[in-house]
């Protein structure tokens, strides 16, 4: 890999066809992928399954910390963003390998308490092509105190020029969740997400809110190069966001509200 950091995670897996197309379709799309087809940017997510058994899990569904991502000390997980370098597109049907490397891991102390940040570092490669290099950002943090404010969410500009909606709904998070083998309770534990981390109905996917930025990115543009993306806060599985793009790669979401969802840029 190229940064100091040793790989602590190797994966294989072929590129089904037909998990890319069941994904398509989860989205209300027709599209048909076939053995040797390039997949769109950022459908890597739905392979290299790391299962493991319920004795592995933590009380949120994760596995427990401590292998790849040591345990900062705190019980809350979110995929805070993330930054991906595209290089030569994956091919559905053949073998593909993911290097799974720890960049950083780091506390901080937040205006709603402490914090701890991992950086991942993935490569996928096919043959002896790199074919994507990603950071995936996590953020840990406290259960929330019902006596502390939660801190003000800023409004997401509005100056977009083209824009899409996007309904979610908690069929699409289990769709979702499955497809990439999520166990995380925030997207289909109702109970779970309300009452234990105190979100206000499922929470959506945020790499399925990055997904669909960059499947709008690259209609905006063609062939991704680089694009990177950061959570501001959550969508909830009944909001209906959206989807905002300007012509200089900047794109977002929008939250029913007009509170900012996502960031993004996109190359």
């Amino acid at each position: 890999m190229n940064h100091d950091s040793p790989a602590i995670l190797r994966q294989s897996d072929i590129l089904d066809p037909a998990r890319a197309q069941t994904f398509l379709a989860a989205l209300g799309r027709s599209d048909k992928v076939s053995a040797g087809d390039a997949l769109l940017p950022f459908f890597h997510q739905l392979y290299f399954w790391d299962p493991q058994p319920p004795s592995a899990l933590g009380r949120d569904g994760h596995p427990k910390v401590g292998g790849a991502i040591p345990d900062m000390g705190l019980p809350r997980r979110m995929w805070a963003g993330g930054q991906l370098e595209f290089f030569a597109p994956l091919c559905a049907g053949e073998v593909a390998t993911k290097t799974t490397a720890l960049k950083s891991a780091n506390h901080k102390n937040g205006r709603s308490g402490p914090l701890a940040f991992a950086t991942l570092c993935h490569e996928v490669t096919q043959g002896r092509t790199l074919c994507v290099r990603e950071f995936q950002d996590l953020v840990y943090r406290e259960d929330p105190d019902p006596a502390v404010p939660m801190p003000a969410v800023p409004m997401a500009r509005t100056d977009e020029v083209f824009a899409e909606t996007q309904a979610f709904d908690s069929t699409l998070l289990f769709r979702y969740s499955a497809l990439t083998f999520n166990g995380h309770r925030i997207h289909y534990d109702l109970d779970y997400a309300r009452d234990v981390e105190g979100y206000g109905g499922l929470v959506v996917h945020g790499p399925l809110l990055a997904q669909l930025l960059m499947l709008m990115a690259e209609r905006q543009l063609g062939a991704l190069k680089r694009f990177a993306f950061r959570a501001v806060s959550p969508l909830m599985h009944f909001e209906t966001a959206t989807f905002c793009w300007r012509k200089d790669g900047a794109c977002w979401v929008r939250g029913p509200d007009g509170r900012q969802i996502m960031t993004a840029k996109a190359e």
